[in-house]
């Protein structure tokens, strides 16, 4: 994932609900044009930050057992508010039911506590060797390069990297 679209996740109940904050900086790039005069965070990233969000609890709950989790519907998809820089976007999602490679999940996206978007989110996952068997080491990569980047959003300071690192050296 080159965009990350999450600062941080503060909590995570694996099968059930994920919480994620976003801090939006007026340092991003894109809000040179989106707009000049009223820079908001597009819509679109705000919903990307959702699937984000469920992807990471997918990932948690089932441990990293496939390697691609992609977005397969966002329904019902509203919008009540603007993200503006020096604002955070809070989302929470909630596991709602799971059937064969499908998990649907209710999302919701605050900022200041007001109800800024909701949608229904319907995630797909599966392993590319499923469908091309020359593919294991391109999910072994991608396994790893998630494990690696939810540390990062569990712990944006790094201590538990350092404990990690710490135990590995004196083992």
């Amino acid at each position: 994932m080159h965009f990350c679209r999450l600062d941080r996740i503060t909590e995570l109940v694996k099968g059930s609900r994920i919480t994620a904050v976003r801090n939006l900086s007026l340092s991003e790039p894109y809000l040179q044009d989106h707009f000049p005069r009223f820079p908001v965070m597009p819509g679109v990233l705000m919903l990307e930050a959702m699937y984000q969000a469920g992807m990471w609890l997918i990932y948690a709950t089932e441990d990293f057992k496939h390697s691609t989790i992609a977005l397969k519907q966002a329904n019902q998809v509203k919008f009540y508010g603007f993200l503006q820089p020096g604002s955070q976007l809070v989302v929470v999602l909630q596991w709602k039911k799971q059937e064969g490679d499908e998990i649907s999940m209710v999302a919701t996206g605050e900022i200041d506590g007001k109800l800024a978007l909701k949608a229904k989110i319907v995630f797909e996952r599966f392993n590319l060797v499923d469908r091309d068997m020359a593919a294991v080491a391109n999910d072994e990569y991608v396994q790893r390069f998630r494990k690696d980047e939810m540390l990062r959003l569990l712990d944006p300071m790094g201590s538990i990297r350092r404990e990690i690192c710490l135990e590995t050296s004196t083992s």
